[in-house]
């Protein structure tokens, strides 16, 4: 007998062989038709998969992560099969899962997919899905899974399999789809009951623009059809509110052919927002002691082969120029500059923690099928600072920095966060990551002890560290519920070495520096894009690039309309005056298509009382109000944002 150990604690003996399926069938018949996989010793398994030694269980629904990944990775085979159906000989080269949804990277060979097409591949995705063809696992010997694909003329699985070895290999088969890949999946295509391809897009093969261009299709299934019919709900909304779409409607930004692709141009409005974030970040940073500093565009071979980031990111670094037989980048990154800064002048263990800040500008070379708005772009300003701390300093240090993230989730009203630990991989030493076992343990263990004693959220995951420590990604996710990678919060204890960084501690004895890289706003790009879609373009008043607009009634009333814009302005107001020959009606209903917080309308009595008639964002008619007390009321508002 072996024994089940379930999430409750709870042990149970079976045969040697068991089934998580026939494991949840042991405990109820209505669990076992609800669940749709199974953790086994922390692995996702299938339901049917053949359970010989003592083990933990859990199992998993659709609410589960592991049973949505599960169960799409399944939509994603059932979608390849209708597709083979009605195209024979296209190729497959994956088909993961993701955090909501699917997709597949096909070769269609002289076929072209269109939008009239994928209704058509979604009705038979339903039909199919009818047939409860069950997944069935096959083991695969190397050489019988080559001879496979070489009579297939397969090409793409082919390349797969080289870096496969006897025993990894496994087949996944339902009706007449069989494929190469690994599992899990869900027992049968009959759980499938809702189904919605969403779009078609080109990605290179392995991502390489060098490489065929493949068709992508993106679909998203659920076990039921009122959860599609929400999810597809919050998509429209989500689409309504795209950050490309209200930069564009609200002109935040826009972009160029002829000044190149992922270069943003920002445009009055949008400069107005950056000028408050960084006021902002300027603020907060000199409340806790950070100094600022300014460092060049561009630099030197040497820097960034010393610093170790041309060896790693040489991929997302701009080509080289010469000048004067020298090699120089433009900046990827501030760090190496800021090391330069530290290291100008002696220190001593009196003046740490230094912190340096900067809102540096950095060009990275992001290829163009990954270029996304403002949230993947090839310039970017980024929140950047370094700490430079003794060992003993670190966790309060840290401590500052998360406790600097949480001020900055409250001011802007963003209640769902997390924090994504990634640490390194024991088996990449030397390759992806910095070859010091006992550092990296170190280091992540004081990083964890930080984020218990916070009391943040965190989830720790393996293997996506940076190169030289431990780093946290903040994800956020907006007021519409769309998850994203805003900031970063780094340990780093390989650079003060590589640039030879020192302090001298009391005992008058030379020691190396901790540094922390952070950015608590990440990049006003992407920052600015999730805000965008955060507050749906209705910005708060401290932070709206145009805060009032002056509406007068007519012409004969234009010249206290200036006086009051002139009035706000000199009060450090975002104020314009809409002077257009339009009826006042129009003129409302355009300025609230402008998000415009406050709307204040001028007439005769308004001229008289010197007044102004007060309308607020969302809420209509607020009435009549003495210009010096709208004044007053509006800057508290801005003031009192925290």
């Amino acid at each position: 007998m072996i024994k089940i150990t379930l999430p409750d604690g709870s042990v149970r003996e079976f045969e040697p062989g068991v089934t998580a399926y026939q494991v949840a069938a042991s405990i109820s018949q209505g669990l076992a038709k609800a669940v749709l996989a199974a953790e086994v010793n922390g692995e996702v398994w299938d339901l049917t998969r053949p359970i010989n030694q003592d083990s933990s269980l859990k199992l998993l629904k659709f609410e589960d992560e592991g049973g949505k990944k599960t169960f799409w990775h399944s939509s994603a085979h059932l979608m390849a099969e209708a597709i083979e159906e009605a195209y024979p000989g296209v190729k497959f080269w994956v088909g993961p899962p993701l955090d909501n949804g699917y997709y597949y990277d096909i070769d269609m060979g002289d076929n072209k997919l269109t939008e009239d097409d994928l209704r058509s591949i979604e009705k038979r995705m339903t039909e199919l899905a009818a047939q409860a063809n069950k997944y069935i696992r096959i083991e695969m010997s190397k050489d019988e899974a080559v001879k496979y694909f070489t009579e297939k003329g397969d090409e793409y699985k082919l390349d797969l399999l080289k870096g496969l070895t006897d025993g990894e290999i496994t087949f996944y088969k339902q009706g007449s789809f069989t494929d190469l890949c690994r599992g899990p999946h869900i027992p049968s295509t009959e759980y499938i009951k809702a189904v919605k391809l969403l779009s078609i897009a080109g990605a290179y093969w392995k991502g390489d623009e060098k490489n065929k261009q493949l068709t992508r299709v993106y679909g998203i299934t659920f076990p039921k059809q009122v959860q599609l019919d929400a999810h597809l709900a919050m998509l429209e909304e989500a689409r309504k509110n795209d950050h490309r779409t209200l930069g564009r409607e609200l002109e935040i930004f826009t972009f160029d052919d002829e000044v190149g692709p992922g270069l943003p141009l920002w445009l009055p409005k949008g400069a107005a927002i950056i000028e408050k974030l960084e006021k902002l970040a300027k603020e907060s940073e000199h409340e806790q002691g950070y100094v600022r500093v300014k460092t060049p565009h561009l630099a030197k071979e040497a820097l960034y082969l010393r610093s170790g980031h041309l060896p790693y990111y040489a991929e997302s670094m701009f080509p080289p120029m010469e000048m004067d037989g020298q090699k120089y980048y433009l900046k990827a990154m501030n760090c190496p500059h800021h090391h330069k800064i530290f290291g100008a002048l002696p220190k001593s263990y009196r003046d740490l923690p230094m912190r340096l800040a900067e809102y540096g500008t950095c060009y990275r070379y992001e290829q163009s099928g990954e270029l996304f708005g403002l949230m993947r772009v090839r310039s970017m300003q980024m929140n950047d600072a370094h700490i430079y701390c003794t060992k003993a300093q670190f966790a309060e240090e840290f401590m500052k920095v998360n406790e600097l993230y949480v001020k900055y989730f409250k001011i802007f009203g963003i209640d769902k966060y997390q924090m994504r630990f990634s640490k390194h991989e024991p088996s990449k030493l030397g390759q992806k990551y910095i070859d010091n076992a006992p550092l990296w343990i170190e280091t992540e263990n004081m990083v964890r002890e930080v984020l218990i004693k916070s009391g943040v959220p965190f989830v720790e995951v393996a293997d996506e560290a940076a190169f030289y420590g431990p780093k946290i990604d903040i994800q956020l996710w907006s007021a519409i519920g769309k998850e994203f990678t805003i900031a970063t919060n780094q340990v780093d204890f390989a650079q003060a070495e590589r640039f030879d960084l020192t302090f001298m501690n009391e005992h008058n004895e030379k020691e190396r520096p901790i540094i922390i890289h952070r950015a608590p706003l990440g990049t006003h790009e992407r920052f600015i894009g999730f805000l965008l879609e955060h507050y749906a373009g209705k910005f708060p008043v401290w932070l709206a690039p145009e805060q009032v607009a002056i509406l007068p009634i007519s012409d004969k009333y234009l010249d206290y309309a200036k006086e009051v814009r002139d009035t706000l302005r000199k009060n450090g107001l975002e104020v314009t005056l809409d002077d257009r020959a339009e009826k006042i009606g129009k003129k409302i209903r355009d300025t609230e298509l402008k998000r415009t917080p406050y709307m204040l309308v001028v007439g005769e009595k308004e001229q008289t009382d010197k007044a102004v008639s007060v309308r607020r964002q969302g809420q209509g008619d607020l009435g009549a109000m003495g210009l010096a007390d709208f004044t007053a009321k509006i800057l508290e508002e801005v003031k009192n944002y925290l």
